[in-house]
């Protein structure tokens, strides 16, 4: 899952100048309609039209008014909107639906409009919940093509808003209609669903996963754990949620040992088309074991239509959590979060990856205050030390230069992401922040790195080593991590010490166990914990789609050697 880290820290006051960017990714704002903008706050209403002008003649209740005129024949007098000279016609042009909260904007739409046309509704019933409206136009010979732009705008948007409710009400019905194990054994449900009869009716009560295919499997020796599956766990809370799925706190229940697990939706990976980083990000969580700072996986699984990661508990917050609570942090302390994070990247570095979306969100604090780094979704593999890629991907507020210049980047990205880490920590914003988007990445690409006073030089000349514009120059572009190590700003760090975890971190989060959740957002923890995580899909319900999703992961599960453990 990507983008899991995004944590705002909603029940804390927001920082006055700082708003979050969302990541990189393809897609569109869709822009409101014009009916929807005249109901904004502040816009004027629409002027009212003239009401036509009065009948000549001494009064309006015309004694002396002129006997009307001769009707064609078949034509009757007292029929409501009809044209003065009889040659309008009232026909039933479409029944719409309408949400109740623009019945007033479609009553308003359709009030007078001239001697030439009326709109009128007739609701169903007098209850504010009916959702229908008939809609009828007259109209004189003369006045047939006036419809306007803004008119047919109006109505397809209704069109529109109509279509998506009724697609999503009948989704909602065959969901629930699929959850029902004794529903769908019914031959009609089975036609209507297009549900496959299994083959043998000891099937029908197997709730356990289907077992994978034999192209669906790997060799991991006999060490290997084959049998994982969501029910061996005992799922207590959402910690973590993100674009392709959630992050929740669960119990085994043989090991009585407490794991965040990373559930992921197949569908909406494939939808996506991330696949590719998914499997990405297991090949980078196999490697971090041996590494202290580095979050670890204890073994994966699929099952038909979800992927599971099973990680390391950490529930020290993000450091972005304590970054919005306390602005910023002293010098000291932000060294020693540096140089834990230098120590974790330049690992990865030694094995040919490069992160490339170090933000405070992906830096975890443990229960004793250590760096752990976690989300490689964005890693990327096989990069030597002179190796370079064209990626346009990470963070807006990190960005370095050369990836904004849509140009062949190396590990120094990760080095000017360190430098703008560390600069928010020193500072409480990112180096070059705007609120408005274009400005920032202006302020990246052209604007000199401003330092304010209040800061030691070696550390005034590390920032300006590590978020130097120009790649070639910067700080840990010749000796990569050896630079960083070597720098006067970590003449203060035993690394020795600090790799062995002897060095007593600056801040505790003082966490009681694994159910103290107090430096997780609210927002996720009250949030129930889905049926559907712990339990796998029937047999009888696997659709095409689901099958197909469950192809596109082959050799995803993993387990660990015995030794890993001990």
């Amino acid at each position: 899952m990507r983008k899991v880290e995004n944590y705002p820290g909603r029940s804390l006051p927001p920082h006055p100048l700082r708003r979050r960017f969302p990541p990189l990714r393809p897609g569109s704002r869709a822009r409101p309609t014009t009916a929807l903008r005249r109901a904004l706050p502040g816009r004027s209403p629409r002027p009212p039209r003239p009401p036509p002008p009065l009948r000549a003649g001494p009064s309006r209740r015309g004694q002396n008014r002129p006997p009307p005129a001769a009707l064609p024949p078949g034509k009757s007098r007292g029929s409501r909107g009809r044209g003065r000279d009889g040659a309008g016609q009232c026909r039933l042009l479409h029944v719409l639906w309408v949400p109740p909260s623009r019945r007033q904007n479609v009553y308003k739409a359709g009030g007078a409009a001239g001697a030439q046309r009326w709109l009128s509704r007739s609701p169903v019933s007098d209850d504010s919940s009916c959702s229908l409206c008939v809609v009828m136009t007259v109209k004189t010979e003369a006045a047939r093509d006036t419809l306007t732009y803004s008119r047919m705008r109006g109505m397809v948007a209704i069109l529109i808003a109509f279509m998506k409710q009724r697609r999503m009400g009948l989704n909602d019905f065959i969901q629930k209609i699929a959850n029902n194990s004794y529903a769908c054994k019914h031959p009609e449900v089975q036609s209507i669903l297009k549900i496959s009869q299994p083959q043998e009716p000891e099937l029908m009560n197997a709730n356990p996963s289907p077992p994978p295919s034999p192209s669906q499997q790997i060799n991991l020796g006999p060490s290997s754990n084959p049998h994982a599956k969501p029910s061996d766990f005992h799922f207590l809370k959402v910690i973590g949620k993100g674009s392709f799925g959630k992050v929740l706190l669960a119990r085994h229940k043989a090991e009585e040992a407490f794991y965040a697990v990373k559930v992921l939706q197949k569908k909406a990976i494939l939808k996506k088309k991330e696949e590719k980083h998914i499997m990405s990000e297991r090949n980078v969580l196999l490697k971090n074991v041996k590494h202290p700072f580095l979050v670890g996986l204890h073994f994966s699984f699929q099952t038909a239509d979800k992927l599971y990661f099973v990680l390391d508990y950490i529930n020290g917050g993000e450091l972005f959590y304590h970054l919005q609570r306390e602005r910023c942090f002293l010098e000291p302390r932000a060294r020693f979060y540096a140089a834990e994070i230098a120590s974790a990247l330049g690992y990865l570095h030694s094995l040919n990856i490069v992160y490339r979306d170090l933000k405070p969100e992906n830096i975890l604090l443990d229960s004793q205050g250590h760096i752990v780094l976690t989300d490689f979704g964005l890693c990327k593999e096989n990069i030597e030390h002179n190796g370079t890629t064209s990626t346009f991907c990470g963070t807006p507020e990190y960005l370095a230069p050369e990836v904004l210049h849509k140009q062949p980047y190396d590990r120094t990205v990760d080095w000017w992401c360190l430098g703008a880490v560390l600069y928010e920590m020193l500072y409480g914003l990112p180096p070059f922040y705007s609120r408005n988007t274009a400005e920032m990445y202006d302020n990246i690409l052209n604007k000199p790195l401003q330092l304010k006073p209040n800061i030691t030089n070696s550390a005034r000349h590390v920032l300006e080593g590590l978020l130097q514009k120009d790649r070639t120059k910067r700080l840990g572009a010749k000796d990569d991590f050896m630079e960083i190590k070597n720098h006067v700003f970590f003449s203060l760090i035993n690394w020795d010490d600090l790799i062995n975890k002897k060095i007593t971190p600056p801040f505790n989060p003082n966490v009681s166990g694994p159910s103290d959740l107090r430096h997780f957002d609210p927002e996720f923890t009250e949030e129930p914990v889905p049926n559907s995580i712990g339990r796998s899909p029937d047999s009888i319900l696997l659709t095409a789609s689901v099958k197909e999703a469950a192809e596109a992961f082959l050799g995803f599960s993993y387990a660990p050697p015995v030794d890993s453990f001990l």
